[in-house]
């Protein structure tokens, strides 16, 4: 077990850094107009964090023990083919949820 002084330690300091990196855009930068190159390059950023939030889900699922198997590389597939075809998260959210547990329900 993890001695509960360095659980806390780590909880506080993540929170800590979390309001910073915050702060850092809200509090210091916020009534400041922000250059045209950062503004373009952060458009990007909400389309980042699904795929790097799915990505380690797939790579290495909690499920199968951290080894990759065919159903949910075949749903992260499915997902990102229904999302190029129908310009939609939502559908590409169902379709590869759909796939995933029609796999893994074929599959065992």
């Amino acid at each position: 077990m993890i001695d509960p002084v360095t659980l806390w330690t780590v909880i506080i300091g993540l929170g800590v850094g979390s309001f910073a990196l915050r702060f850092a855009f809200t509090g210091l930068v916020g009534n400041r107009p922000m250059p045209a190159w950062l503004l373009r390059h952060l458009r990007y950023t909400a389309v980042a964090i699904l795929p790097a939030l799915v990505a380690p889900q797939v790579v290495w699922p909690g499920a199968t023990d951290g080894q990759m198997d065919a159903p949910r590389l075949m749903a992260a597939l499915a997902t990102v083919a229904i999302g190029l075809a129908t310009k939609n998260v939502f559908a590409a959210i169902i379709g590869g949820a759909v796939t995933l547990y029609a796999l893994l329900y074929l599959l065992g």
